[in-house]
């Protein structure tokens, strides 16, 4: 059995492999994570979370589909030329500042030839985890905070050297669409998972802490997606390997209750909900918008 003895989370595993079945018909030519949220694609909010948070490796499992997405991480030579000749000054420094955000960083890529769950797409980049604690990041999960998703996790991390799951509260209204733990509270945010029910009706609900789309996991988690039985479906989740197997072996998963405000972007409501957000406060446009939608009429 592997065992973590205070390691520090170098890596992070993006998965980018799913159908986006609910983004269609858009997502036959784009792919989700490129979807603008203001004017990024929403996979540079997460990209941007992993360099705040000090991780130099991140490893991206896609699906044949996905491969658009590496163009957005390489130089662009010709385009910069171009800017350049026709004194386009300001929009070239916006994309060079992208390029130096992504130098420090080395990116991995592993393909999930068919889309069979989280777990089994976390799984496939194990080779590439090489027996160390991982941070894991959905790109249709965005946060807006002072202190990284990642970083908050890793900081408990250090201490427990145990799984960490990212948590945050939602409303009643909303629990059905979420996966909802139980937990034993340890202390303010800090919690130990007890269970995990997926999108639960409100009446069977054990709380109102949904998982965020943020975790930290261990080698020993790895193990546990190499031993899960898939569904009917072939599919494996990570979720409920961890509820499933981990917890009913009695193993320590911790939760934690992220600071900042959580921008799910998993459907089309969500995803626009969390654009008007970021838009809203954006320094340049998000005056002129308040204005704007300030005078609509319906």
């Amino acid at each position: 059995m592997n065992t973590v003895n205070n390691m520090e989370v170098k890596k992070a595993i993006i998965p980018i492999a799913g159908m986006a079945i609910r983004f269609l018909p858009l997502s036959k030519i784009v792919p989700k994570e490129l979807w603008p949220v203001v004017d990024l694609p929403m996979i540079h909010y997460g990209l941007k979370e992993i360099k705040d948070a000090g991780i130099k490796e991140v490893i991206f499992v896609f699906n044949s589909g996905n491969k658009k997405v590496l163009e957005y991480l390489k130089t662009c030579p010709k385009t910069e030329k171009f800017l350049k000749e026709r004194k386009k000054d300001e929009v070239l420094e916006e994309l060079k500042n992208l390029e130096e955000m992504f130098k420090d960083i080395s990116f991995s890529w592993v393909l999930q030839k068919q889309p069979l769950g989280d777990g089994n797409a976390v799984l496939q980049a194990a080779r590439l985890a090489a027996e160390e604690p991982v941070a894991s990041i959905f790109a249709d999960d965005i946060f807006d905070a002072k202190v990284p998703a990642i970083s908050q996790l890793e900081k408990i991390f250090r201490t427990c050297q145990r799984p960490v799951i990212g948590l945050c509260r939602v409303p009643k209204e909303k629990i059905s669409h979420y996966g909802i733990v139980g937990v034993e509270k340890i202390s303010s945010r800090l919690y130990k998972i007890k269970k995990i029910i997926e999108k639960p009706d409100l009446s069977e609900a054990p709380s109102d802490l949904a998982i965020a789309g943020r975790y930290i996991l261990t080698p020993e988690v790895f193990d546990y997606l190499k031993k899960a039985k898939p569904s009917k479906k072939g599919e494996i989740y990570l979720a409920e390997v961890i509820n499933d197997q981990m917890l009913k072996d009695g193993k320590l998963i911790y939760g934690y209750e992220l600071e900042g405000q959580w921008l799910g972007c998993g459907d089309k409501l969500r995803w626009l909900e969390s654009t008007i957000y970021l838009s809203m406060k954006h320094p340049k446009y998000g005056p002129e918008l308040r204005e704007y939608i300030s005078k609509l009429k319906f």
